[in-house]
């Protein structure tokens, strides 16, 4: 084998292991949809994506993900706390004002230093834009959107999360501490994994996978058949997050926080309650997803508009 050849093995291998080092040591503090919540988000998008659109993720993802986009849904997560990229943290949620159950992206799209744009639903605008020049090419393009689809896919997961977009004086719930039936957790945390892990636990046998073909079937001939085109309706690629993090936060107001106390116990009542709006996000989420990916890197002939 030629050096320059050995060296790009070794450069796919140290990108390999950094990945899962950093997945072995990630801090555990809940910081968005658990990893089977991103996980279940991208693989609904990838089977709805069409051909041309599928072969263009296919060839941005490393050779070490195996064409599997949900193997990198959380990298976002992952590299978030080192200091090259400890600028995207703003970007995994929205702080709305309390009790306003509303969101506006001019009052509320900014980062803790009010830097505008730094939220969810600005970093999905970002990088759709960003993903939209895919097919003009650059000389760097596939580190670039790469970094992209995986921001991007990440971030159509947090969006659809309610208490992503959350109250301000409690961290969108992280510091609404209480009972899952009888462990510690907080109410955040509780909407990021929480409801998942005891749906799969408690009706499909711990089987991650059942719950995900679950909500897929759902998707194509089940009780969201009827719904999916209206979730696909976006006229602009590029404002349609708005209305996303506004269901959110609506949600947040209704589901998530209302009959919850700082140290409430909840339990049966909530969690029965509380899994369908868990799983349609989810499943919204990932069809959103694909909505993106095929309109910005399918085989389309309409052009897509690209803000300045």
């Amino acid at each position: 084998m030629s050096r320059s050849g050995s060296l790009v093995n070794f450069s796919l291998w140290v990108n390999a292991f950094l990945v899962c080092f950093v997945l072995i040591l990630a801090l555990p503090k809940a910081e968005a949809w658990s990893k089977e919540g991103h996980v279940m988000t991208c693989r609904i998008a990838q089977a709805l994506l069409e051909p041309h659109a599928a072969e263009v993720v296919r060839n941005l993802l490393p050779d070490y993900a195996n064409g599997d986009l949900s193997a990198l849904c959380t990298w976002p997560d992952q590299i978030r706390h080192w200091y090259r990229y400890q600028w995207s943290g703003s970007l995994h949620f929205i702080d709305t004002p309390d009790k306003a159950c509303t969101y506006d992206y001019s009052r509320d799209c900014h980062d803790s230093h009010g830097l505008k744009g730094m939220c969810v639903a600005g970093a999905i605008h970002n990088y759709t834009t960003q993903l939209s020049n895919y097919k003009h090419g650059s000389s760097d393009r596939r580190h670039n959107m790469t970094e992209a689809l995986l921001f991007l896919s990440h971030f159509m997961g947090d969006i659809h999360q309610p208490l992503h977009v959350g109250f301000t004086s409690d961290e969108g719930g992280n510091t609404i501490d209480l009972r899952w039936f009888k462990h510690k957790s907080n109410l955040h945390h509780v909407w990021d994994r929480e409801i998942i892990l005891t749906a799969a636990s408690e009706l499909y046998g711990k089987d991650i996978d059942l719950l995900q073909k679950d909500i897929q079937k759902n998707i194509t001939h089940g009780t969201w058949s009827d719904d999916t085109s209206l979730w696909k309706d976006c006229d602009d690629l590029f404002s349609c997050p708005n209305k996303y993090a506004a269901e959110s936060i609506s949600l947040a107001c209704k589901w998530g926080y209302k009959g919850v106390s700082q140290g409430a116990t909840l339990s049966d009542k909530y969690f029965h309650s509380r899994m369908p709006i868990v799983t349609k996000r989810i499943a919204q989420g990932g069809v959103r997803l694909s909505m993106i990916l095929n309109r910005v890197l399918g085989n389309h002939n309409q052009e897509i508009h690209v803000p300045a």
